[in-house]
């Protein structure tokens, strides 16, 4: 029987399949919600799904109305670079003000790494805004930020394993020595299940999660280009544009450059966890290694359909 208190919105993402899949498997249920309910339906069975579009408020308080903890995991960079930043804050706008007249609880809201003191990229500076609209406006909100997911759906995995795999000898800019922390999808999920739980008070509880490994984006494309049997030889220069730099990962990775430029533009971020709030909060959670993580992705992609 479908849980009617727990919703899905963005089910048929990479992010929201993954947690459907993990609720399906551990016996658990949702309501699911999506543009197209017919797709998810057909995809799980005996779930019920209804149609939830963020960018036409009509749509949102009857698929959201009896539920008591909804899962926000939309985000309209996949549509195309332009104007995504827009989309995103209306869209929180009208899904935090639908979700409070419907009487719903908690929202759980997955964002982005990166420290509010920094001059941030579009991209994570869209994200963190996303997160104040919503609990500025809605129900009580606990934000899960991390950085780079790993896994076969992730678009900025896909990126570095694209380029460790097709290219010998890789130009990069100097967002290279970047650091950042990622995170494996099954860690990212798991974290998910658990915060409808989360004990806080706070309309805002901000939670950054990553996975055991801090590396520079060198190191990840040197480590995940050795458990693909490669050895790409990484040349750093200094000067290397955003734009150019997604031009050339749109040619040469499956992420179109739509997408690569936004993201390209977040590298210069440096996305590591700062507290141990998610050690305090989730303490059954133990987040694997990059190896790990990159191993078990490598195998989802290819095992998948």
């Amino acid at each position: 029987m479908t849980d009617e208190t727990t919703v899905v919105v963005g089910a048929g993402g990479y992010i929201g399949g993954r947690l459907v899949d993990s609720l399906v498997a551990s016996g658990g249920s949702a309501r699911l919600a999506g543009r197209r309910p017919d797709a998810l339906e057909q995809r799980w069975p005996g779930m019920r799904a209804v149609e939830l579009d963020v960018l036409r408020p009509d749509t949102i308080e009857p698929a959201i109305r009896g539920a008591h903890v909804v899962y926000y995991l939309v985000h309209s960079m996949a549509e195309g670079e332009a104007g995504f930043e827009e989309r995103d804050r209306v869209a929180a706008l009208g899904f935090a003000t639908a979700a409070k007249h419907a009487g719903v609880r908690r929202v759980i809201y997955l964002g982005g790494l990166g420290a509010q003191s920094d001059q941030l990229s579009a991209h994570l500076a869209s994200r963190h805004e996303t997160g104040r609209v919503l609990a500025e406006h809605g129900p009580q909100v606990v934000e899960l930020r991390a950085g780079m997911v790993i896994g076969a759906g992730s678009a900025s995995f896909r990126m570095v394993m694209d380029l460790v795999k097709r290219l010998p000898v890789m130009v990069t800019p100097r967002w290279v020595e970047t650091r950042s922390q990622p995170i494996a999808v099954d860690d990212v999920v798991s974290y998910l299940r658990l915060a409808p739980e989360v004990a806080t008070a706070d309309q805002h509880t901000i939670v950054e999660i990553g996975g055991a490994d801090v590396l520079s984006y060198r190191e990840m494309m040197r480590r995940a280009g050795a458990l693909r049997g490669r050895h790409p030889a990484i040349v750093t220069v200094p000067v290397l544009t955003p734009r150019l730099s997604s031009l050339w990962c749109g040619l040469v990775t499956s992420v179109p450059t739509s997408i690569a430029r936004p993201l390209i533009d977040g590298l210069r971020n440096e996305t590591v966890v700062r507290d141990d709030l998610a050690t305090r909060l989730f303490p059954g959670v133990h987040p694997m290694g990059f190896d790990d993580a990159v191993a078990k992705a490598i195998d989802e992609g290819s095992t998948a359909p």
